[in-house]
């Protein structure tokens, strides 16, 4: 009896994982939280950038070139030493994770974005922190996600597209409609839907574009010692040009599934992997600290607190510091948080209780010690494990104050209501699978 059950359990695991890509806000959330942090990050830093990654930096360009050409990094400010060069490496950065902050074709930004991400931390290894890090880290990762289903342009267009095709579909249907004047408003809309309903320019440019700059850099040898990277980028440029001839020449064929398929364990393979690699920061982070001697005592909080450099707010860290009892609470407090958070991901309730704790610690970090980027990267990865039920009421928070903004404009609240259907999650009616531009 226990066989068939077990059978039917894998079955629906196997189609549930291979049917969609899940945790889609979750996906959403990390992909503008981290796009957002760069993004800002590169922004607060564009008056030094020379100094910083460019020209005028201390680790010098031949000094670079020797360190890559041993650990076989990549960057694609070793191509060439010219400032014109570096400029346009910093403005493709700042523009692709803009780009991939709003969602606008999101499978290209997240490589471009990843190429940013590695061109600049690669070039000065030492102006990183552990922020840096996770952004190195999950620059890589989104690449193999489908983090745009949801709260992007490409949902948007893929509603829209969807719509058409539905309307196209009632209005080749006979017997719907009662009358010719009927017949006639309905040609009307379904017109109007396809002429709203956008055609994908931008896509064949960017994947043709792309794919002469891969060839060039293959070519010329620039992507690296390691195998694994140009495997990758060519592997995406493939997989992307077969997807869009699949789903313009046949749509609903197997190849079409197939490909969905693929897809969508890639990207719930990835949510694992980003939740493993989030378990272990903290893990790694807590038992660290219980070895310490400051942490075991109770006072380790109170030592950055009175370091100039980490003291934005000298006058309410000074309060903070001025109190023993609070001080011990939030040492002994941040370690149990840590070491405990990865054993609670089977409670939920303790798992969120948890969560909210995590990101007012890290809200509290980029108050007091004025590490605001180390702080939004790590909310951003923390993201991973926001309940979906607060998510969508989140979404739904931000739709309506959009509604009440565009009412005060002349719009009617109502005229929202066909962007909230483009942006829930998309799919096909093959199934469940997904269908992410």
């Amino acid at each position: 009896m226990s066989t068939p059950t077990f059978d039917r359990r894998l079955a629906r695991g196997i189609q549930r994982i291979t049917s969609s890509a899940l945790g889609p806000y979750q996906s959403a959330v990390i992909r503008i939280g981290f796009s957002a942090t760069y993004l800002l990050f590169l922004l607060r830093e564009l008056p030094h950038r020379h100094e910083m990654y460019g020209p005028d930096a201390p680790w010098r360009w031949d000094m670079a070139q020797q360190l890559i050409s041993g650990n076989q990094a990549f960057t694609t400010l070793m191509w060439s030493d010219s400032t014109v060069w570096f400029e346009i490496v910093y403005a493709v950065a700042l523009l692709s994770a803009a780009l991939l902050m709003v969602g606008w074709h999101t499978r290209a930004m997240s490589v471009l974005f990843m190429v940013g991400v590695l061109s600049l931390q690669n070039r000065s290894i030492f102006m990183g922190d552990g922020g840096d890090n996770v952004i190195h880290l999950m620059a890589i990762y989104l690449v193999l996600t489908r983090c745009g289903q949801v709260w992007s342009l490409d949902a948007r267009r893929a509603g829209r597209a969807d719509r058409a095709g539905a309307a196209g579909r009632v209005g080749r249907t006979p017997g719907l409609s009662a009358d010719a004047d009927t017949d006639t408003d309905t040609d009307t809309d379904i017109a109007a839907l396809r002429r709203s309903a956008p055609r994908d320019v931008a896509g064949p440019i960017l994947w043709v574009v792309l794919g002469l700059a891969l060839i060039a850099a293959t070519v010329t040898d620039g992507l690296g010692g390691t195998t694994w990277l140009p495997a990758l980028f060519w592997l995406l440029w493939a997989g992307q040009g077969a997807w869009w001839v699949v789903n313009r020449r046949a749509p609903d064929s197997e190849a079409r599934t197939l490909l969905d398929v693929i897809a969508n364990l890639a990207h719930n393979a990835t949510l694992v992997v980003i939740a493993a690699e989030v378990c272990m920061i903290y893990a790694t982070a807590g038992w660290y600290k219980i070895q310490g001697s400051r942490w075991q005592d109770g006072t380790a909080l109170y030592y950055p607190l009175k370091l100039d450099y980490f003291t934005p707010w000298p006058g309410l860290s000074d309060i903070l510091a001025a109190s023993g009892v609070m001080v011990m609470l939030l040492t002994y407090g941040t370690v149990i948080v840590q070491v405990a958070f990865p054993f609670t991901l089977f409670n939920r309730r303790v798992k969120n209780v948890l969560l909210v704790a995590m990101i007012c610690e890290h809200a509290g970090i980029a108050l007091l010690l004025g590490l605001p980027f180390f702080s939004m990267a790590m909310i951003a990865a923390d993201s991973v494990f926001l309940p979906t039920v607060f998510l969508v009421w989140l979404g739904g928070r931000v739709t309506l104050g959009r509604e009440l903004l565009f009412s005060r404009r002349g719009k009617a609240p109502g005229q929202r209501r066909a962007v909230d259907d483009e942006e829930a999650p998309q799919h096909s009616g093959d199934g469940g699978h997904t269908l992410v531009g």
